[in-house]
């Protein structure tokens, strides 16, 4: 609609005009600090080669979406889907630039779960025989897979699960049965309405060899199972699917229930490479320890690391630009012509933001090194070795329980420190913000799988202890026996000057809190429940030691050591900042364990807002290195270019649809929008 509004203009200095002046007195060189956080694996060359192909496609505009309702929005991705499929297909796109389209595209896809877990599961878990039947399928998504574990009664707890797979001894086959209520599968992704095969996580029993009649449990195995007709698409007799229903967010994902009535798969259904039934006697092998059988899981707790970092920069970039754009109030000590601070300026608003800024850096190297670690380890396991899977294991679980919380609590104090716009659907965190809320739960609670890391940590000091004296196996045996020989003692980190001795503080913390455990369960023998809180502390002062070390390594790197040194320089001040804020949050546990002293911690709030100061000159172009396009932002307050003000007004003023309804709004007539007789109309939806 055309009126008088077309010609008003923002008050002056305007957007643009501000990100200008902020970008201009930065010295950091952009491109260049883009090419060290995203250049050297390509991304950057996919993202601007792929781009523009999704841009331009009618399908992906996301101009009206927050308007459809949920069975709309799940059509619509449905149909984006398939879309970014025939352009997969039509421009040859590997795997990884299909990824990266879909994270342009940002819509949560119901194929999600076909490359996260079903691939992941068939390559990690699947014999050479079952790998190359299904791969081929499933590559060429004539099979479109899900991946069912978590059930209606037990979700981290996986050997609680109830679904049963029992050997028919006459058929020579399985027998999936749902026994209660509580054993139907729930939440499982792209299995709703879908998916037409799955991986099904069952309890494994087999006949017990002594007692006719009655079966012993061999642990949850992964089978795969067709679960839909590959023509009408409609479930298989003897199996009940569908989808649960709204949820906080994932409105585009088809999350499923799923039972089974006594429905016969064939022996090779279970996945085979780590353990086996035998066809013929029915016996029962493993040829691996059995936590390898939830590989699955720790690949995608890995891959959930990995992407936080893009996560809360998306929720930053927003935050920085709007904040550096938006004035309000004048210095109280200024005359009464000065104008308006920038909110940014204001340090209550810095300690908000800045902080976060820092940790989508810290976030960057600790997934960098998730990546290698989950690489090095499968490349192990591959060749018959299981000795680093307690490693990888501990560390996946740690790292996903603190970066999701970071994430999804940064994402927050993000909204919440733009004021009334942050809650606006122009600031283009609404999705990303409701999607984002289910990491902190989905692929283990984030307190529950805590456990997973303290389990590990109490077994290393326990070794440690026991061969105080021999050569350390690692790095962490070593931290602990240097500990234990009382020659790294506490309370002498010069953590404001040398930047090692803050890798060195967090290390003691984790490490006192790791003997304190240890004392605690294994000397004085005190039940695991009742340590479950210290535990989770220990947990987490462990993932935050790795967050400031691996951060730590990366800026000592050959790699970085080849950037310029304003770039640098900041670098290492985002690095001070990300330690001192995460230290200033956790203080007593580090005043406890004597890795910073009371004079240290006295000091740190100045400390803190100094690092701020410095940081704050750059703030704009240390999100502009992230190189997220407008295109995905979706956002009026974080645009590139600034123009925060009038996109927000033509979002409401000429986009909004409530705007071209003229309603009644007298209560004593049914009529709602003018000339429509709706009421019978939206009685029939409720």
């Amino acid at each position: 609609m055309s009126d008088f509004t077309d010609k008003l203009r923002p008050k002056q200095p305007d957007g643009p005009e501000i990100l200008t002046l902020e970008r201009v007195g930065s010295d950091i060189a952009v491109r260049e600090l883009a090419h060290h956080l995203l250049g050297q694996d390509g991304f950057l060359e996919r993202q601007t080669r792929i781009l523009p192909i999704v841009q331009k496609e009618p399908l992906f505009d996301k101009t009206r979406q927050q308007n459809l309702s949920r069975p709309e929005r799940f059509k619509l991705a449905l149909a984006r889907a398939k879309q970014l499929r025939r352009l997969s297909d039509q421009y040859g796109w590997t795997l990884q630039e299909y990824k990266l389209a879909e994270y342009l595209v940002d819509d949560v896809s119901p194929y999600m779960l076909q490359m996260e877990m079903f691939a992941t599961t068939i390559e990690e878990q699947g014999t050479d025989a079952q790998r190359a039947h299904w791969m081929p399928l499933v590559e060429s998504w004539q099979v479109v897979g899900a991946y069912a574990q978590t059930e209606l009664g037990h979700g981290s707890n996986v050997r609680g699960l109830e679904l049963e797979a029992r050997w028919d001894t006459e058929n020579k086959c399985f027998v999936l049965h749902s026994p209660t209520l509580t054993s139907s599968k729930w939440w499982n992704g792209t299995l709703g309405r879908t998916a037409n095969h799955a991986i099904v996580v069952a309890q494994l029993l087999l006949p017990h060899p002594n007692f006719p009649g009655q079966f012993v449990s061999h642990s949850p195995q992964p089978f795969i199972v067709q679960v839909r007709d590959m023509t009408t698409h409609q479930p298989l007799d003897g199996i009940v699917i569908g989808d649960i229903g709204p949820k906080y967010g994932y409105a585009t994902m088809d999350n499923a229930y799923m039972l089974f009535d006594n429905f016969r798969i064939p022996h090779s259904a279970l996945l085979s490479r780590y353990a086996k039934v035998d066809p013929e006697t029915g016996h029962f092998s493993r040829h691996a320890v059995p936590a390898v059988v939830y590989g699955s899981l720790t690949a995608v707790r890995s891959r959930i690391v990995q992407h936080a970092r893009l996560v809360l920069a998306r929720a930053v970039t927003v935050a920085v630009r709007y904040t550096a754009i938006r004035r309000q109030f004048r210095d109280r000590d200024a005359p009464d012509t000065a104008p308006e601070l920038s909110v940014l300026d204001y340090p209550t608003v810095q300690i908000r933001i800045l902080p976060l800024l820092a940790t989508t850096y810290a976030l960057h190297y600790v997934g960098q090194a998730m990546q290698a670690t989950y690489e090095r380890t499968r490349s192990e396991i591959e060749s018959g070795s299981f000795a680093s899977l307690a490693n990888m294991h501990s560390m996946s679980s740690g790292l996903k329980s603190l970066c999701t919380m970071l994430v999804a609590d940064g994402i927050e104090v993000c909204r919440r420190a733009m004021g009334g716009h942050g809650y606006g659907g122009g600031s283009g965190l609404i999705q990303l913000n409701n999607d984002y809320l289910s990491k902190p739960t989905v692929e283990g609670d984030n307190w529950m799988i805590t456990q997973q890391t303290a389990s590990y940590l109490i077994k290393k000091m326990s070794a440690a202890v026991a061969a105080v004296d021999d050569s350390p196996a690692d790095a962490l045996d070593c931290q602990y026996k240097l500990f234990l020989q009382g020659r790294a003692s506490g309370g002498s980190y010069r953590i404001f000057h040398e930047d090692y001795d803050l890798v060195r503080s967090f290390q003691r913390r984790a490490t006192v809190l790791a003997h304190n455990a240890y004392v605690e369960r294994v000397i004085k023998k005190r039940s695991w429940s009742s340590l479950m809180i210290q535990l989770h502390k220990l947990s987490r002062a462990q993932s935050q030691s790795i967050l400031v070390s691996t951060f730590f390594d990366a800026l000592n790197s050959e790699n970085n050591l080849r950037l310029s040194e304003p770039l640098r320089r900041v670098l290492w001040d985002l690095f001070r900042l990300f330690a001192l804020t995460t230290m200033e949050t956790d203080s007593y546990d580090f005043l406890a364990s004597q890795a910073a002293s009371g004079a240290q911690l006295d000091i740190l709030p100045a400390r803190i807002q100094e690092l701020m100061g410095r940081v704050r000159p750059h703030a704009v172009s240390l999100v502009d290195a992230w190189m997220i396009p407008d295109f995905l932002l979706d956002s009026a307050l974080g645009r590139y270019d600034g123009r925060v003000y009038e996109d927000l007004f033509n979002r409401a003023h000429r986009q909004n649809p409530l705007n071209r309804m003229t309603v009644n709004p007298n209560y004593w007539e049914d009529e709602i929008v003018k000339g429509r007789d709706d009421m019978k109309s939206i009685r029939t939806k409720l």
